[in-house]
């Protein structure tokens, strides 16, 4: 039976991961020049709660900064270009970011993006070293078109993977992997990376290490081993605040307490995240891609007119 003396270790060093010391590049959150800000990744950025989660805390907390969010994640995407022998049942191979990434930066012109690959590119298979080679591929032709084109951007790394929920045992060695390359790519290319797989994966040893002393496998952040829930949504916004320099981020443990002192901030909430599930069908409609199956969106123009009437109602909260 584990020990008490152990848990807490476990919960300290958890604690000393997500300190803003280890992660912060920089002081402020976003420079003077960053106006616009697009999301690049697969289903778990499309699903958006992590980029909603960002964005709220940045509107109740900087009203004065002007921001536009953009959440052009697209489900089953790879940046390797790689797909699964009988992938969605043999109805489509995975989306290749390559197919669209010139269209998306030049109809939504992001002054930052931030990319989150990995996840699907090793497409749920033991480590292969041809596999890694399309992953760093990839990255390293994302990271110079995204430069070509006058953005900043910044890398996530993947997702923390559960062996134990998604069946695919030595999937989450791969994930480590391909973390640990983009780590690496700090010092190796000067890219700003942020980690959003370490915090996740030590939260969710710690308490699988709880689970073990009870004999109860229940606790999970993705209940398919891929997708995570609010929690794990909100270690990686978290994480990322705290890469952008966000100090005070660093004992909220959700985002209702991060903005609990801000008049009227869970209207504010939901109004947000009702625009962002407008805008992120209308721009990947106008931007277009080849996966079927999903929404379609409003018109640009129309979901705009849609989205600033939302503007005006936050606006009419803020204090």
């Amino acid at each position: 039976m584990i020990q008490l003396r152990q848990l807490v270790g476990l919960v300290v060093s958890m604690g000393l991961m997500l300190q803003p010391g280890r992660l912060c590049v920089g002081q402020a959150l976003f420079s003077p020049g960053v106006h616009r800000v697009v999301f690049l990744g697969n289903s778990i950025t499309y699903s958006g709660q992590y980029v909603t989660d960002i964005e709220v805390y940045f509107r109740t907390h900087y009203p004065g900064q002007q921001v536009e969010f953009i959440n052009v994640g697209l489900p089953s995407e790879t940046v390797s270009g790689l797909s699964e022998a009988g992938h969605a049942d043999g109805k489509f191979p995975r989306p290749d970011l390559h197919e669209r990434l010139e269209r998306v930066l030049t109809q939504t012109k992001p002054d930052l993006v931030f990319a989150s690959y990995g996840m699907n590119d090793g497409i749920y298979q033991p480590f292969d070293e041809s596999r890694f080679q399309k992953f760093r591929t990839g990255m390293n032709w994302l990271h110079d078109e995204v430069v070509r084109s006058g953005a900043q951007i910044i890398h996530l790394t993947p997702p923390v993977y559960d062996e134990l929920r998604g069946g695919k045992v030595g999937y989450a060695a791969v994930l480590d992997r391909y973390a640990d390359w983009l780590l690496r790519q700090k010092e190796a290319a000067h890219w700003t990376v942020i980690d959003v797989h370490y915090p996740m994966k030590q939260f969710l040893e710690a308490h699988r290490v709880v689970d073990s002393a009870f004999s109860i496998a229940g606790f999970a952040l993705a209940d398919d081993g891929v997708h995570p829930g609010d929690t794990g949504h909100w270690i990686m916004a978290k994480a990322i605040l705290l890469g952008l320099g966000e100090k005070a981020i660093a004992t909220a443990p959700d985002l209702q307490a991060a903005i609990a002192a801000v008049p009227n901030s869970t209207q504010v909430q939901k109004l947000i995240a009702e625009r962002q599930r407008l805008m992120k069908d209308a721009w990947l409609t106008a931007t277009g891609h080849q996966r079927p199956g999903m929404n379609v969106g409003l018109p640009l123009a129309e979901a705009r007119a849609k989205a600033a009437e939302l503007e005006h109602r936050i606006r009419a909260l803020m204090p």
